[in-house]
């Protein structure tokens, strides 16, 4: 046996090895193998099944949670409240802490179940033929040499050369994405022929449809095609998303910075105020933990969980929380065709009926819904002698069935013939004559004959490929009648079909004769038959995309479409929706394996059609992209899909046609598999983020001016502007209800026509940086401490001065929140009362305020002083400065440039 076979179907290019030599390299045969033999090869090669990759323990994938900067800081806010006697603190703080772990954890261990899923694809059984004779044995102890014998219904269980084939035709989506069974037969191919198109081999984990046939494993495990798809879903690292790492920097930021305050601040108030070294200390823990963002993962969860919930009601079902703000960042799409861009369901588009007449037929998919359309207008296909008896030919010449299911027309059968069985259905013609007999379809033959009994006389009809009807046929019908077929006819036949296969339109000619009542029927029989016309049909794209399309462009995303389909195909349909424009460009697989990775990358962005890929060329698409500086979405729905769609920022499956494979390695799947609501769930996704912004925004020029204002007072020979319970006062206040509400807030109107933002550039833009941690941090700042010394030069107490100034802060920050509602529009034009949640979310928040000024005991525990009409003045004065020094700083700094910031 032995040291000559070599189980790789790429390296050894089994479909190219003439058949005598693929038997004397895996040391087989036609009757296949010994169980001696198969026993010691099963020992050398191993089980065939899909290995699973080695994955990192529960505990292990828990506590790598805590392993960034935010998280750890929150611990140590944590550790703090405690010691400090705020234990609510620390328990609110340790819950969010737990549950963005556990949330974190439950992710990622989802995310480890693609290769289970892979398994589940595989065949348990198979029959093979062992000794000379047929067996059942596990599909885990099939080896190469081994004869496997298929029948519809089978699921091949490894990569294999066939050798017999009797009509066998096999379910190849799982693999290639494609719809059409594909048919099978023996032969030698080109080398370099595409997976989609090796038709002389049959693979690991695909379904045979039709026929029978004997087949020799030449690839096992994880050498098979699958396997190799489960070995490169495994070598995928998935990288942080945008906002993962934008977190992690801001948490970095706001621990260096409350640790130069407190070191500042404790320094002076040491030296300077001869403070105690207690009092500072709790001190500087109580701005430690004002200054640390506890609500932060809260919010952004939180946001993220509403923008799932959201998405999932139209139809996007979002897998992991990071994946709603990324969908949002996209700027580059990488669709599948079939059933995305397309409805997956093959439709007649087109007749043409001698002499010249083009007849379009309207309606897509399925459902027998349509008209049929000439120069004229609308035609009656039942008063048309010449297209019924076509129609009849579709109708009864067809072993498919259309039903409807659920309020969802679908077939059974081959695609191919469904298409012609709804062509007849929209011209309300029923199936009434009775079959005979018939001459089946091969793909040698390229026909299929039937043979029907209709009002006493019998009639064959003949559909296939139009070249090979044509040359059966010596007449024509034209005008109700039949003529002799001239040269001149045959050319027109032939132009018209040539300019059918142009538009990407898949072909077939039909024919018919009447013939006498005979027992058996024969090839001899399809002669002198008379030509009817020609049916060009395509899988037709979904109406809606056209317009997804134009949205994608107006939002600044990128699209391209990645098929298995032909060149043509995948063209037609391309400049159908608009995909395609002048300058666009589209190749093959094979043209993509003469790119080098540097040439891939330079022309990525001008290639709009990837036709005949393979999931090896599908993974460079994806990185050549990336490397471009565009976050990636990947578009995908079969087994072949799968390691691009995890390589990609992030993965969508179909819902409906999509393979467990597809979904568990996805971010998100797509309910309704169309591309439409990706667009959809993009906008969600810039909704959500843009929310998300606002909140830290809010967050952080609050944190800021709450920083710098002790600071500033220190250094100005001022007392402590706040106590240690203040600053927690303020911190629940105005982060607590105010920065939830924000979550919520509706978009701003030119959100979706704004520029997608690049993975490098940071989460502000520079105007909004001067704006909300330059400009307004230092306003409030100044205007605050202006105030604080103004009252104590007035002979007001510390207490006193204090109340204003602590009661000040708080309503210029809830103030803020009503103005962060946009980060570059006046909240005039976005409306100010639009966010209710946000309105009563300010009140609550006044209202304790109110609560612990006027109640004796709380204002003695806060040590306060009772405030005064004329501190309601001056804080009120003070928060409004504020708020329209901000909305006119916003008109400012982003007029005419509000839709590329």
């Amino acid at each position: 046996m032995g040291d000559s076979v070599v189980s790789s179907d790429v390296e050894q290019a089994w479909h190219a090895v003439p058949l005598e030599d693929v038997f004397r390299r895996l040391g087989s045969s036609p009757k296949g193998l010994s169980s001696e033999e198969a026993a010691k090869r099963l020992s050398i090669y191993g089980p065939n099944v899909i290995e699973e990759e080695k994955k990192s323990s529960p505990l292990l994938l828990f506590l790598e949670q805590f392993a960034n900067p935010l998280m750890a800081l929150l611990l140590a806010a944590t550790l703090l409240s405690l010691a400090i006697g705020e234990v609510l603190d620390a328990v609110t703080i340790i819950a969010i802490v737990l549950a963005s772990s556990v949330l974190g954890f439950y992710q990622e261990y989802r995310a480890e179940q693609a290769v289970e899923a892979l398994k589940k694809m595989t065949a348990p059984t198979a029959r093979v033929l062992r000794d000379g004779a047929e067996k059942v044995i596990p599909a885990a102890e099939v080896v190469p040499g081994d004869v496997l014998v298929l029948a519809a219904g089978d699921r091949v269980a490894a990569d294999a050369r066939v050798f017999e084939a009797v009509n066998l035709k096999v379910d190849e989506s799982m693999l290639t994405g494609e719809s059409v069974s594909v048919e099978k037969f023996p032969g030698t191919l080109p080398p370099n022929t595409p997976i989609a198109e090796r038709t002389n081999m049959v693979f690991y984990g695909t379904v045979v449809t039709y026929g029978k046939g004997l087949a020799v494993a030449v690839a096992t495990g994880m050498e098979t095609q699958l396997g190799r798809i489960a070995k490169s879903l495994q070598e995928v690292e998935k990288e942080k998303t945008p906002l993962e790492r934008r977190m992690a920097s801001i948490g970095r930021w706001l621990t260096l910075l409350m640790v130069v305050v407190a070191a500042v601040v404790s320094a002076i108030g040491l030296l300077v105020w001869k403070y105690s070294l207690l009092d500072m200390a709790v001190w500087a823990i109580s701005l430690a933990v004002a200054a640390v963002p506890e609500a932060l993962p809260a919010v952004v969860t939180g946001a993220l969980a509403i923008g799932m919930y959201r998405m999932a009601r139209r139809n996007a079902v979002v897998k992991k929380l990071p994946a709603v703000e990324t969908l949002g960042s996209t700027t580059y799409i990488c669709s599948d065709k079939t059933g995305t861009m397309t409805k997956g369901e093959m439709t007649v588009r087109v007749v043409w009926l001698p002499p010249a007449r083009w007849i379009n037929v309207t309606g897509t998919g399925y459902e027998p819904a349509g008209e049929f359309l000439e120069e004229g207008g609308r035609i009656d296909p039942l008063s048309d002698p010449d297209l019924l008896l076509l129609l009849r030919a579709a109708l009864h010449n067809n072993d498919a069935r259309v039903v409807e299911e659920n309020g969802r027309w679908v077939a059974r059968g081959d695609p191919t013939e469904a298409a012609l069985k709804v062509l007849a259905y929209k011209a309300g013609l029923v199936e009434e004559e009775e079959r005979v007999g018939e001459i089946p379809f091969s793909s040698e033959r390229k026909r299929m004959s039937t043979i029907h009994r209709s009002g006493g006389v019998l009639l064959m009809y003949v559909k296939g490929a139009p070249e090979v009807v044509l040359s059966l046929s010596s007449k024509i019908r034209e005008g109700g009648v039949e003529r002799d077929l001239t040269e001149e006819d045959r050319a027109r036949i032939l132009e018209a079909v040539e300019r059918l296969a142009s538009r990407g339109l898949r072909n077939l000619g039909f024919a018919y004769k009447y013939v006498e009542e005979k027992e058996e029927w024969s090839e001899e029989d399809e002669r002198n038959l008379v030509f009817l016309g020609v049916a060009g049909m395509m899988d037709p794209p979904r109406p809606e995309v056209r317009e997804a399309l134009e949205l994608c462009r107006r939002a600044g995303i990128g699209v391209s479409m990645i098929t298995g389909d032909h060149k043509l195909t995948a063209i037609a349909v391309a400049r159908e929706l608009g995909l395609m424009k002048e300058g666009d460009e589209a190749v093959t697989g094979e043209e993509l394996e003469t790119m080098s990775d540097a040439e891939l990358e330079e022309k990525a962005e001008r290639i709009k059609v990837y036709a005949r890929v393979s999931p090896e060329h599908k993974l460079r698409i994806v990185r050549a992209l990336k490397r471009r500086g565009h976050i990636v979405a990947m578009t995908g729905d079969g087994v072949n899909d799968a390691p691009a769609l995890k390589a990609a920022d992030i993965g969508v499956a179909m819902g409906v046609t999509g393979t467990e494979v597809a979904k568990e390695a996805a971010d998100m799947i797509l309910a309704d598999d169309n591309f439409a609501t990706i667009v959809e769930a993009v906008k969600l996704g810039r909704e959500i983020f843009e929310n998300i912004r606002k909140y830290i925004a809010y967050l952080l020029r609050c944190n800021i001016t709450e920083l710098l204002i002790p600071l500033v007072a220190s250094l100005a020979s001022l007392p402590l502007p706040f106590n240690a319970i203040q600053y927690l006062w303020i911190n629940l206040v105005t982060d607590g209800f105010p920065a939830l509400a924000l979550g919520v807030d509706p978009p701003d109107p030119d959100l979706l026509e704004r520029k997608p933002r690049k993975p490098t550039d940071p989460i502000f833009s520079m105007g909004e940086n001067l704006l909300f941690f330059v400009l307004t941090p230092a306003v409030a700042t100044s205007l605050l401490t202006y105030m604080f010394a103004w009252q104590l030069g007035e002979g007001a107490s510390v207490v006193e001065a204090r109340t204003t100034i602590f009661t000040s802060l708080i309503l210029m920050e809830l103030l803020m929140a009503l103005s962060t509602r946009s980060l570059r529009h006046t909240v005039f034009e976005v409306g100010l009362l639009k966010n209710k949640y946000l309105v009563a979310a300010i009140l609550v928040s006044v209202a304790m305020q109110l609560a612990i000024l006027y109640h004796p005991l709380a204002r003695a525990a806060f040590k306060l002083a009772e405030p005064k009409l004329l501190d309601w003045e001056v804080g009120l004065a003070a928060a409004f400065t504020i708020f329209f020094v901000v909305e006119a700083a916003k008109l400012v700094i982003f007029r005419g440039r509000r839709r590329t910031l």
